[in-house]
Order: C-alpha cells, then sequence, then structure tokens
C-alpha cells in the first residue's frame, strides 16, 4: 500500500500546531544547543535558515547564536522573475520584513544582496516529515529541491550541507525518494542529531 502524502502532510501539520507555545519554545532552545555542537555549524561563515510558520521547529535561536558569533544569516525569498527560484536575502537583526504571497516574512533587501545557495555554507530547512534514509517531505512546492538540484550532479565537495529542522514525531519509517528529491545530510531535532552520510566532513 503506497503512502498517502497528502494525509501524511495533513497529520504532521496539524500535530505542529497543537504544540503548545512553552513545548515549541523548549524545542527551540533543544534545536540551538544541538546546532551549537555541530562542526557544520560551527564552520560555517554563511548560514541559511528560515521564519517557522504552521508549527514547524522554530530556528530562531539558532539564528541568534548565529549573529552572536559574527556569522552571516540568510533567509529564503521566493522570487518571481521567470520560473520561480528560491534565492536567500541576508538577515540582521534588526532587518525589515514584508510577507510574501505564502504569508512568510522575507527581509526586505536590495536584491543584488541575494545569493544563491551555492554561496552557503549551511542551509537549515524546514521540513513535514523524514526518514531515517534522509528524505525530507517538504510543503509540496519544491522550492528547495529546485534551489538545490546541482548538488544531485557534484559526487565530491558539496555545499552547503544541508539540516532539516523538525520536531521528533516528524519521523517516519521510510519516505519515497524521487529522482528530483536532495538527500539531508542530517536531522536536528528537539532530541539529538542524526547524520544521514559518513563523509561529512
Amino acid at each position: 500500500m503506497s503512502l498517502d502524502l497528502k494525509q501524511l502532510r495533513q497529520d504532521m501539520r496539524r500535530r505542529r500546531r497543537q504544540l503548545a507555545a512553552s513545548d515549541q519554545n523548549q524545542a527551540a532552545l533543544e534545536l540551538a544547543r544541538h546546532a551549537r555542537s555541530l562542526h557544520e555549524f560551527r564552520n560555517a561563515r554563511a548560514v541559511a535558515a528560515y521564519i517557522a510558520a504552521d508549527g514547524e521547529a522554530d530556528p530562531w535561536r539558532i539564528i541568534d547564536v548565529a549573529w552572536m558569533r559574527n556569522k552571516q544569516v540568510y533567509l529564503p525569498i521566493v522570487s518571481h522573475l521567470g520560473w520561480e527560484h528560491l534565492w536567500f536575502a541576508p538577515a540582521e537583526p534588526d532587518s525589515m520584513y514584508r510577507e510574501n504571497r505564502f504569508g512568510i516574512p522575507e527581509p526586505v533587501v536590495p536584491r543584488s544582496t541575494w545569493l544563491r545557495a551555492t554561496h552557503l555554507d549551511l542551509v537549515l530547512m524546514p521540513l513535514v516529515a523524514f526518514d531515517r534514509q534522509g528524505n525530507r517531505l517538504g510543503m509540496g512546492g519544491g522550492f528547495y529541491d529546485r534551489a538545490l538540484a546541482y548538488l544531485l550532479r557534484r559526487k565530491n565537495w558539496k555545499r552547503p550541507r544541508l539540516f532539516g529542522l523538525a520536531h521528533g514525531f516528524q519521523q517516519v519509517e521510510s519516505l519515497p525518494r524521487q529522482h528530483w528529491d536532495v538527500p539531508l545530510d542530517g536531522i536536528i531535532t528537539e532530541q539529538h542529531i542524526i547524520r544521514f552520510h559518513k563523509d561529512a566532513p
């Protein structure tokens, strides 16, 4: 019997939204604690994260740590120029934001400052579900997979490293992998770090 991804998305999103604010805040603290121990995070100069929505695991504590360590933080921006692409815009503690068509805030900065993923060292990604093989179920828009598709063609040096942020209950036994899916290097939950590739530096 095939996995009903639509139903899985609905179930996981409902469970995320049902988390109490205190539980979300505690999870954010634990995510930051684990991220601080991650050598990919410690060594990164340019880190991309996201603004949590819909009950997603919240990376704001990690972003605060990145700023304190003088790292450059980037947040995703959906471009409408031609084919819809995901870019990454610099964010500072005093940045201004405006909501995109999905209701998610994006930094208000000159387009000339936007970067492609190739210029980043680490990308912390939202997800709906994940499995132990490094597969990630997103919201279905394919923005991250298109932005990171070039990694599928690389055999050796891969940049950026990709870590999903999730609540522990978002783990499932197995997810189908399509040929366009870009696998993760690891997952950070409030409980622990899960690595999928032994060749991580």
